[in-house]
């Protein structure tokens, strides 16, 4: 009796170790494809470009979203001429169909564009199909507005995970994510000031800065964006856009 029992009461815990492996393992695959959705510097397919490794005191202005308003972008234009610097402008295929015109004057006043999805949505658990349209609806309205360089992709919110990567290598698309992101932080992103600090102090030679500034809701980096500019710029940096940034990532090998 005492030996059935013993077996019974055996089988009941390798039961439970298997049943506690199994969560284990659930759990730590939960936590890979967590960490590989929000990399900034890897992705499963292809190549990332967060930062670039250089001597040169050169660094990239970025920016996400939009174009959703024509008056912010005129403010933001008017800001990037009298500092004599030129961006990237990763755009929403949205926001350049519900402002074509905004998207026309950013190209003629010199800036580049990139490629940051139609929609703004996770593109994470999503098909190849929908993918392929995110990107290349946008990419074409890109076009439209007369664009001729290379489009860069920029993920929203900087998620992906296996199918958008594949595509984009298929593609031969460069995705590009930043290294210096101030409105990430609460306390950063409340303050002018603080989002000057932050920027000026976590830059260094070959960044990508990311900055939010064509929304009707980005009026304090908006406010941050000319001190930005001349501190770093005070410091001895310069500023580029990406294709002469990635020379010299392409300079190293």
């Amino acid at each position: 009796m005492k030996a059935i029992v013993y077996t019974k009461f055996y089988m009941r815990i390798q039961k439970l170790k298997k049943a506690a492996i199994a969560i284990l393992v659930i759990i730590a695959c939960l936590l890979l494809t967590w960490n590989i959705s929000r990399a900034r510097s890897y992705q499963v397919f292809g190549e990332l470009i967060h930062r670039v490794d250089t001597d040169k005191k050169i660094v990239a202005l970025t920016f996400d979203d939009g174009p959703w308003n024509n008056r912010a972008t005129d403010e933001v234009i008017a800001i990037l001429e009298e500092l004599d610097t030129k961006a990237t402008f990763f755009l929403n295929g949205l926001g350049i169909k519900d402002h074509p015109s905004a998207t026309k004057k950013l190209v003629l006043a010199g800036h580049d564009l990139g490629n940051h999805s139609y929609s703004h949505k996770r593109l994470i658990f999503k098909g190849y199909e929908e993918i392929k349209e995110e990107v290349e609806s946008t990419s074409s309205l890109i076009r439209s507005s007369g664009f001729q360089g290379e489009i860069f992709f920029r993920a929203p919110y900087g998620k992906k995970l296996l199918v958008l990567p594949y595509y984009l290598k298929q593609q031969g698309i460069t995705s590009v994510s930043w290294d210096v992101e101030p409105e990430s932080y609460k306390k950063v992103r409340s303050s002018s000031d603080e989002m000057v600090k932050h920027v000026v102090s976590n830059t260094t030679s070959g960044s990508i800065i990311l900055l939010h500034v064509l929304g009707s809701g980005n009026k304090v980096t908006r406010a941050a964006l000319p001190s930005i500019i001349k501190e770093l710029r005070a410091d001895g940096y310069r500023f580029v856009q990406l294709p002469e940034l990635f020379q010299e990532r392409a300079g190293e090998h």
